[in-house]
């Protein structure tokens, strides 16, 4: 990539970085904005406007929006298209402290982190000092990503008559927080391809990449990318008084086991082709008694971030059954074995407890009080539903909690009991196997750039990219036994939580990332890795973009 692309790369960076864009706030509307003129003052697009549109975000408060961007070459007629996306928001800036105000300014922070050097880590301050890094929020995550796709939009629109094939660039917001921006333009995208009879190619991110580990020094291209799901367990004991304590079952017991049993278990990592996911991890645990007294808690919560790189949300389902019966049965165990101690210190007759491990799905929990309550079941929830619906205190994530237990109150049943069920959101994996047209395309396309790209770095392309993105919407399980797995055990889908799937269906692409290529994420020693990622990363997307359109 020439100086004068690298230099204009760097100058949108520092743009859009300077415009704040933390998510949930009014920044998100101008951050957009700015991407709009930026684009607006290319010649392609003063003569082609129409080929710019807003696409807001549906029910949303602060009335955000994103932009797609749609370029098509003149030197013939094709159909051949590329997707690109980016998100234009960032996370908060309140890590910044004392220098919040420099935050979103690439060259004072990183001139007035030089006055404080001392206090940095050693990293960072190693970083600083070599001079080939430059710091600010976003600019990592991921608003040098945007440039790059913008500035190589740019540049193939100089020369628009000799370029064949179209490009779609969707900048999008709410990336850091529930990827409504990504959602929004899905079907945005089917309605495009319908119109212009677009053929789309392949799906490309450019959000941020960094070293897999201490030490790292391979540049990352993937392809692909890692899935996510949250199954939940909503865990239901016998509350006592804890004077009596044996007489019940702590429903916190219950879920330390199954905690103990999943969390960080290396069981449930998926491998695929050598590459292995990482293993569930606890996003919440606790109790749900309102009050302090002294019974223990009947009712309890917790739910795990689930990557996927093969694993189906039935899949992930039944492991997850199998995973809460053995620690549950281990609670029964452990009660039994420590209540038989007690009664031998204490010298009274020991009698077995009855507790018994009982687990079942919440499309289980439903059909059972279904067949008690008929209608008035279904009238129930929705009367809960839409009471929830106008209290936007309530997130996804309670409001699907709050229907599992509404209707396992309504069930006649009060045994101890474990429901396992998907919580908010989902993420699809994408797992691009070279078996379809489209996917072996697009392997060839990203070996022939990176084998071709001459540079120091090490270059190395692999399968799935590892952070939960929006390019999990690329595409979406077909089988309707997956997609009913999903949404029978996910409450409240399809009224406070929905996902485009039909389109994503529709779109069923495969995906990849070639990132900018940085530090600490979400950090406020958030920095780019000046070279490689205003000189090299270019080059690989352009490269890719062209052997993609010239197959």
């Amino acid at each position: 990539m020439n100086k004068q692309i690298s230099a204009r790369i760097e100058e949108i960076a520092v743009v859009l970085t300077n415009q704040l864009s933390v998510v949930e706030t009014p920044g998100e509307l101008d951050s957009v904005q700015k991407v709009f003129e930026i684009f607006s003052e290319m010649d392609y697009y003063k003569k082609h406007p129409d080929y710019l549109k807003f696409v807001d975000m549906p029910n949303d408060k602060l009335g955000r929006k994103s932009l797609i961007a749609v370029m098509k070459g003149e030197k013939k007629k094709s159909d051949k298209t590329i997707i690109m996306i980016g998100h234009t928001d960032t996370v908060g800036i309140s890590d910044y402290g004392t220098l919040k105000h420099l935050a979103n300014k690439p060259y004072e922070l990183t001139e007035k982190f030089k006055e404080i050097a001392s206090t940095l880590p050693p990293e960072v301050r190693k970083d600083l000092e070599s001079g080939e890094y430059l710091f600010g929020r976003g600019l990592f995550d991921m608003k040098t990503g945007d440039a790059i796709i913008m500035a190589v939009m740019e540049e193939i629109s100089k020369d628009i008559k000799n370029f064949e094939g179209n490009l779609i660039f969707a900048a999008v917001c709410d990336e850091e927080g529930n990827s409504g921006g990504m959602l929004s333009v899905i079907p945005e995208f089917i309605k495009l391809q319908e119109k212009e009879n677009f053929d789309y190619l392949a799906l490309l991110d450019t959000d941020y990449m960094t070293s897999e580990y201490e030490g790292d020094e391979n540049k990352y291209v993937y392809i692909g990318t890692v899935g996510k799901l949250m199954p939940s367990f909503y865990i239901v004991g016998k509350e006592t008084h804890v004077g009596e304590s044996f007489k019940g079952v702590d429903a916190n017991q219950i879920a330390a086991d199954i905690t103990t049993r999943i969390n960080l278990n290396a069981d449930f990592c998926d491998i695929a082709e050598g590459e292995v996911s990482l293993p569930p991890i606890t996003l919440r645990q606790r109790d749900l008694k309102p009050e302090y007294s002294v019974q223990t808690a009947k009712t309890a919560t917790l739910f795990f971030n689930y990557a996927t790189h093969i694993s189906t949300p039935d899949e992930v389902l039944k492991k997850m059954i199998k995973a809460g019966k053995e620690a549950f049965q281990n609670t029964v165990d452990s009660l039994n074995t420590q209540y038989e101690r007690f009664c031998k210190l204490a010298e009274r007759e020991f009698k077995k407890l009855p507790w018994e491990s009982r687990v079942i799905s919440y499309e289980e929990l439903y059909q059972k009080v279904k067949a008690e309550m008929g209608a008035a079941l279904d009238k129930q929830l929705e009367k809960l539903s839409n009471t929830m619906l106008k209290d936007e205190s309530i997130d996804q994530r309670d409001f699907a909690l709050k229907i599992v237990e509404e209707t396992h109150k309504l069930w006649s049943d009060r045994e101890p009991i474990v429901i396992v069920y998907f919580t908010p959101p989902y993420y699809p994996h994408i797992y691009v196997e070279g078996k379809r047209p489209k996917e072996k395309a697009l392997l060839e396309a990203v070996a022939d750039a990176v084998n071709s790209t001459k540079t120091d770095y090490k270059l190395v392309y692999k399968k799935f990219f590892p952070y939960i993105s929006d390019l999990s919407y690329g595409a979406a399980p077909k089988d309707p036994k997956i997609i009913a797995a999903l949404k029978n055990n996910m409450p409240g889908y399809g009224t406070k939580y929905s996902l485009p799937l039909e389109e994503m269906q529709k779109l069923d692409l495969p995906v990849l990332d070639i990132g900018a290529f940085g530090k600490d994420a979400h950090k406020f020693t958030e920095r780019i890795e000046k070279r490689y990622s205003f000189e090299v990363a270019p080059v690989l997307v352009y490269k890719t973009i062209m052997n993609l359109l010239s197959k």
